[in-house]
């Protein structure tokens, strides 16, 4: 089969294309990836020249050059990472989140219905059904949770899932749609709590912790997400839903301890900030429907996975480091200092 994965060189993305490759190598890769802040060819390296894997650098948005691709590979499934992702840019500048993640997921499917694609499947984000209370344990997110979105990036995620199912009804579009709980792994940019809390402390820096540090997330290693998302184009039903969820709830100032520890460092470096605006306070997935639809559950423990994620970011200190410059140092300097 063609695979076109958008965003493959992000982060889930591009640990995605690792999984196909490994898994599946009898098939063909096309990734297909604008290369902004988040995206980085470094991280694609060793794969760029293996005969089953092509990149193409354009934008999602950009009509004329997505038909192009898909009239020269005629792609059997499109998996769609491709999308702007975080909280704090979105509050910052909402227009580019609506115009990557509504539009560019519209040009996308119009190309799949063109094209005649046997699967489209959008990657989404348990941030859409907004937030649960931190003393109501038993709560979880499920398919049927009605959407209820707190920010402009889970807003422009939220409007691009309804749009994919209304291409599915409209159209006969062969659309899923999976939504996750919080990934940790290799390749993640160091904007993301995980990695920048392994930079800042690797530098002696501060750690900027919003708030408390009392929001509680459910925790993926990414490699799960993976593996979860390939049984879903493959054999997930047409027209649903599949949440994905770790059963790994923690606070993120629990992680961000934890990874002091692990590091030999001191909580002195703890900074507390002033909270995000509309901070949601708590997310948990109920993964049952993927489970005994298609077998799926979560593999690696977080205990486990953390450890694993702060070798890598130990071992692979060049990758991150060349990132934590120019754009993104001026956007750390605006996002943290002075509050």
């Amino acid at each position: 089969m063609n695979i076109l994965i958008t965003g493959g060189a992000g982060f889930i993305g591009s640990n995605f294309i690792f999984y196909e490759l490994e898994h599946h190598p009898e098939d063909r890769l096309i990734c297909l990836d604008k290369l902004t802040y988040a995206g980085n060819l470094s991280t694609l390296k060793d794969v760029l020249d293996r005969p089953n894997f092509r990149f193409v650098k354009e934008d999602i948005c950009d009509r004329e050059a997505v038909y192009r691709l898909f009239e020269e590979e005629h792609p059997d499934i499109v998996v769609h990472f491709a999308a702007e992702s975080h909280v704090d840019r979105s509050i910052e500048n909402p227009g580019v989140f609506l115009e990557t993640n509504i539009m560019g997921t519209a040009v996308l499917m119009d190309a799949g219905r063109k094209y005649g694609v046997r699967r489209f499947h959008q990657v989404s984000t348990d941030e859409v059904y907004g937030d649960l209370p931190l003393d109501r344990p038993d709560l979880l997110f499920t398919e049927e949770t009605p959407l209820h979105t707190s920010s402009p990036y889970s807003s422009s995620k939220a409007a691009a899932d309804l749009l994919a199912m209304a291409y599915h009804r409209t159209y006969g579009l062969p659309v899923t749609i999976s939504r996750c709980s919080n990934n940790y792994g290799p390749y993640q940019f160091p904007e993301k709590l995980i990695p920048l809390m392994i930079a800042n402390c690797l530098a002696d820096k501060p750690l900027p912790v919003y708030g408390q540090g009392l929001n509680v997330r459910d925790w993926l290693y990414v490699e799960d997400h993976c593996k979860a998302i390939d049984l879903i184009i493959r054999n997930g039903r047409a027209g649903e839903v599949y949440n994905i969820g770790g059963h790994n709830e923690m606070a993120n100032i629990d992680i961000v301890k934890l990874i002091l520890r692990e590091l030999g460092k001191s909580e002195d470096l703890i900074t507390y900030v002033t909270d995000r605006k509309g901070h949601d306070m708590r997310y948990a997935i109920d993964p049952s429907k993927i489970h005994a639809e298609l077998g799926w559950l979560p593999e690696t423990m977080f205990a486990d996975g953390i450890k694993k994620t702060i070798r890598w970011y130990l071992d692979n200190k060049e990758w991150w480091e060349t990132i934590i410059s120019g754009d993104y140092k001026d956007y750390y300097r605006k996002m943290y200092e002075n509050r």
